[in-house]
């Protein structure tokens, strides 16, 4: 540049700074969901639903496990129906029935009291969603069409989850199953987020182990995939962070004494975080996975979701700079023993792997990836967008 150049360039701009300042990134985090947590939390029932009447949605064990008399305690006459019969990874052969049943009677109830796992909030929030028919076909169809829609009818949740894991309770998603056509259907309206959630660890007591792991990993993987994922944030990343170091110490403590309440206490809150993590991201590529796994291979959520972790750890590393700062304040600066910590925690609960321990070979695998990357859920994954 000659002098005579640099003179004209400085009368036009006198004050222009020699250093460019980095373009601000705006974020933004909202979760309008009460929440009421701790041990005990579950006696709020009572006022968080006020004078409304309700229609409890749970699992077939509750019975037997002492949840329904509570509930009918605590609730009395505002507990109008008790549906008891809610089976995992709710499926459109079930739903259907029950849904047009349910919406038979559109004013025998004012909310819904979703008590269970995920399959059991999943089902309550399909229940929520009225239709102008009142026909569970016409809710398919709108999913189908992939749109946003306003419900001809809602009615108010409140979410009691069982498990620590799900999230759903402060989130607006629920995936609905079609197993005889290889599909499945997700539920996400602005309509759809619980009203309130109750998080009481001493509802938890009763979980069995393999469902304690299947349901931690699922947290596990939702607070990682809300950090290798485009919508990432320093709200989302704080509560991810604090939830992957609560799973990571308590959940093998918790696998060798099941009827601690203080470590139940703590993988629920460690849920919870998680949850409120991925309500502002979405999940990302190891959940988009996990569809076909459930779907073409049988394997449960919280584990389908979760053996690939390492892999998509790999996958992410050195993708994004502000991303590679929240994993390495997790694992450390080096990939090779992030992964390595990260199946050696899933081996020793016993959880494989590698996609040949189930029963996929190399190619398959390759493919089901590829296809996983172009999925909703897979466009999240920061690897997604810097291969395209």
């Amino acid at each position: 540049m000659r002098v005579s150049d640099l003179a004209r360039q400085q009368r036009r701009s006198p004050r222009t700074p020699a250093i460019q300042r980095r373009p601000t990134m705006i974020h933004a985090y909202r979760n309008p969901v009460d929440i009421h947590c701790g041990r005990g939390s579950l006696e709020q029932l009572p006022i968080v639903l006020a004078q409304r009447r309700a229609v409890v949605v749970t699992f077939p064990e509750a019975r037997a496990l002492g949840l329904v008399s509570r509930l009918q305690a605590l609730l009395g006459d505002r507990l109008v129906a008790v549906i008891e019969d809610v089976q995992p990874n709710p499926d459109v052969a079930q739903l259907k029935d029950l849904y047009n049943r349910f919406w038979a009677a559109p004013d025998a109830c004012d909310a819904i009291v979703a008590v269970g796992g995920g399959s059991a909030i999943d089902t309550a929030k399909a229940l929520m969603v009225g239709t102008g028919s009142g026909q569970f076909d016409e809710l398919i169809d709108l999913l189908a069409g992939g749109r946003s829609f306003t419900p001809a009818k809602l009615k108010s949740l409140i979410a009691v989850p069982t498990t620590a894991g799900t999230g759903s309770e402060v989130t607006p998603w629920a995936t609905i199953w079609d197993a005889a056509r290889q599909k499945k259907y997700s539920l996400h309206l602005e309509a759809t987020w619980p009203e309130a959630a109750i998080v009481d660890p001493e509802v938890m007591l009763s979980v069995p182990a393999g469902v304690t792991v299947s349901t931690g990993l699922d947290a596990l993987s939702h607070a990682l995939e809300s950090i290798w994922n485009v919508n990432g944030n320093p709200v989302s990343d704080a509560l991810a962070v604090s939830a992957v170091e609560d799973i990571l110490d308590c959940l093998p403590k918790l696998m060798r004494n099941l009827g601690d309440v203080e470590l139940r206490e703590r993988m629920s809150l460690a849920a919870l975080k998680a949850g409120l993590a991925f309500s502002n991201t979405k999940t990302a590529l190891a959940h988009s996975i996990s569809y076909e796994m459930t779907l073409r291979h049988g394997l449960a959520h919280g584990i389908a979701c979760s053996f690939t972790l390492p892999l998509v750890l790999e996958k992410a590393w050195s993708k994004r700079a502000d991303r590679d700062r929240t994993l390495q304040r997790l694992f450390g600066p080096s990939l090779d023993s992030a992964t390595r910590r990260l199946r050696d925690f899933l081996r020793c609960l016993g959880v494989k792997t590698e996609f040949a321990d189930y029963g996929v070979d190399a190619e398959e695998a390759d493919a089901m990836i590829a296809r996983a990357m172009h999925g909703a859920r897979g466009k999240n994954f920061i690897g997604a967008v810097s291969s395209a």
